[in-house]
């Protein structure tokens, strides 16, 4: 296991600003956080456009070739709805520090997001679901193997399908908690990536409380052979715990200052 990657998820247009600077073509909001985002210690920024709508076409490619421009060719992970802002972008990515991440497929109407990844040579996340939470880690197992099994078909390395065992509200599902991260070792045990949007445990949750829970829950994670997420680094709390994390795995060097960010 290598070092922890850390997905920068702060740009996305769910906020309104980003939104706004997406629907304007404005580099300053945008430039904004994704330099605060790799100071933190990201290595691959999320950039996340949504579904297809008025006024998105070209988007991404847009953003890729800001991003990687002011940033020393960054790795992204390209997130959205819209498979054909996917394939616009990966044709304009530039693959010096990483390949481009597909962001995501799953074993139901989004597999053929696989098909986009093996045919550009880029890495997936793979949602171990088809529709909605699966039942049990039974289920996790059935999807992981069937995108595992089509992507293989397709010529897809294993390592480059990151697999995603969902994961989910603390609130109302506490009960399946332990599911989510037996599977990481189970991913784990099989030599596969795996990696998750973390900031789905607390949803729900005090604002105060959220990065307490997404920190102890990314070190118990991590600890069961988790090689990635979507998190916010700018978080203190969970940054420190990824990185105090990373050292107990014996995947970075020690070093007094470590904590700083």
């Amino acid at each position: 296991m290598g070092k922890f990657v850390m997905i920068g998820e702060n740009i996305h247009c769910i906020a309104p600003s980003i939104r706004k600077a997406m629907d304007e073509r404005d580099e300053k909001p945008i430039l904004e956080r994704a330099e605060k985002q790799l100071k933190a210690g990201a290595t691959y920024l999320d950039f996340n456009i949504g579904p297809a709508r008025k006024g998105s076409k070209g988007l991404m490619a847009w953003g890729i070739k800001l991003l990687q421009s002011r940033f020393d060719n960054v790795p992204i992970a390209l997130d959205t709805a819209d498979i054909t802002e996917i394939e616009d972008g990966i044709k304009v990515y530039n693959r010096a520090k990483g390949k481009p991440i597909v962001n995501s497929a799953d074993a139901g109407d989004r597999k053929k997001y696989i098909d986009v990844a093996a045919a550009n040579d880029a890495i997936v996340f793979a949602l171990c679901s088809k529709e909605g939470v699966p039942a049990d880690n039974a289920e996790r197992e059935q999807y992981m193997q069937e995108m595992l099994e089509h992507g293989m078909g397709l010529g897809m390395e294993p390592t480059d399908m990151w697999f995603d065992p969902l994961y989910i509200v603390i609130k109302g599902m506490q009960d399946k908690q332990r599911d989510v991260l037996n599977f990481i070792k189970t991913l784990a045990d099989q030599g596969l990536n795996s990696t998750g949007g973390l900031s789905n445990v607390s949803n729900g949750m005090p604002k105060e409380v959220r990065p307490q829970v997404n920190s102890i829950m990314i070190a118990m994670s991590i600890a069961m052979g988790l090689t990635s997420a979507i998190v916010n680094p700018c978080e203190i709390q969970l940054n420190q715990a990824i990185r105090t994390a990373d050292i107990i795995m014996d995947n970075e060097l020690f070093a007094d200052s470590f904590l700083q960010i």
